[in-house]
């Protein structure tokens, strides 16, 4: 009888392994390995769920400026310990108001329950501090595009992404280094 259980127990117990190792690869590729924020598909499906219960929630995207200039002049390393400065900023600045992620490159992204219960200057300051690396202060600079969804006729994530990113190409080309609101 005792061979028959754990003849039976066997393969039950190497599928809890499989299903856990599936569900750890799942979790994992849902953070960026490099900065530990959410990834594009992880971070979505936060965010849909956070403007879905707050109407008062706002979408940020945030480009580092000038960031190929960086990674040519200093290395890619330099490059990667700016990403992850920005992605630990972004983070901090969140806090327990948000969710914070990355979308590629030196794109990021995040959402938060109420614009008017963060500081926007805050984040535009940690976004423009140097980082110190080897010894040298290389400059941080970034474009902030911000959209309200309330300001949305409805309020779908996919809209405000694009609202977002339109208010960031326009922070862009206006030279102007700093946070942007979509109108």
């Amino acid at each position: 009888m005792d061979l028959h259980i754990a003849a039976t127990l066997v393969p039950l117990l190497g599928w809890a392994v499989h299903g856990s190792v599936l569900a750890h690869r799942l979790a994992s590729a849902r953070r960026d390995p490099l900065t530990g924020l959410h990834t594009r598909a992880g971070w979505t499906a936060r965010a849909e769920h956070c403007i879905r219960r707050h109407p008062t929630a706002a979408v940020l995207l945030v480009d580092l400026d000038h960031f190929k200039t960086l990674n040519d002049t200093h290395g890619h390393a330099a490059g990667d310990a700016a990403l992850i400065a920005t992605a630990d900023r972004l983070r901090a600045w969140c806090g327990r108001h948000g969710i914070a992620g990355r979308l590629g490159g030196d794109e990021f992204v995040a959402v938060v329950r109420d614009l008017a219960a963060v500081d926007l200057g805050a984040l535009t300051v940690a976004l423009h501090r140097p980082l110190s690396y080897n010894g040298v202060s290389l400059p941080l600079a970034a474009s902030v595009g911000v959209c309200r969804l309330a300001e949305l006729p409805v309020p779908l994530l996919t809209d405000a992404l694009a609202a977002a990113d339109a208010a960031m190409y326009t922070a862009k080309g206006r030279g102007r280094r700093g946070a942007r609101l979509s109108h």
